[in-house]
């Protein structure tokens, strides 16, 4: 017997169930929006809003990283994404934070998409582990934004 047979898949967890009703409600909101303006304003401040929602550690990084990327990128946009805040460039998620409240994680996550300008070599990060924001941590978290939106 294999070990799939073995094993009984019991679907998606809670968490994993309420980030995909999330993500059909931010694209249902999405839709009845009005104008791109109107629609980047609203995201922006649904991105706010999930912040504030959070949990005080979760919280706090969540500002600071927030504040970071739409310092570093002015041209990117907050929208919340599968019920996170996330940042896309030209309609393109480039990354996101996850609090760790949200999977029931030990520690929050910067990730980002395969839109981003990461590439090294064969292999490299797309997720970081977050457990304080501070200064050295938001120079970093600067320096990936910089690199995830360049041109090359």
């Amino acid at each position: 017997m294999s070990s799939t047979e073995n094993s009984t898949y019991e679907g998606f967890s809670a968490e994993e169930r309420a980030a995909m009703k999330d993500h059909a409600k931010e694209q249902k909101a999405a839709a009845r929006r009005g104008s791109r303006a109107d629609k980047a304003a609203l995201a922006a401040q649904d991105v706010l809003d999930k912040i504030a929602e959070m949990q005080d550690s979760d919280r706090v990084m969540a500002e600071r990283v927030h504040a970071v990327v739409t310092e570093t990128a002015p041209d990117i946009a907050p929208k919340l994404w599968y019920g996170m805040p996330a940042y896309a460039l030209d309609g393109k998620m480039i990354c996101f934070f996850q609090s760790a409240a949200k999977f029931k994680a030990r520690y929050a996550t910067l990730g980002f998409s395969d839109q981003a300008n990461l590439d090294d070599g064969d292999m490299w990060a797309a997720g970081f582990a977050l457990a304080k924001v501070t200064p050295e941590v938001e120079k970093q978290i600067a320096e990936l934004v910089k690199q995830a939106v360049s041109q090359g």
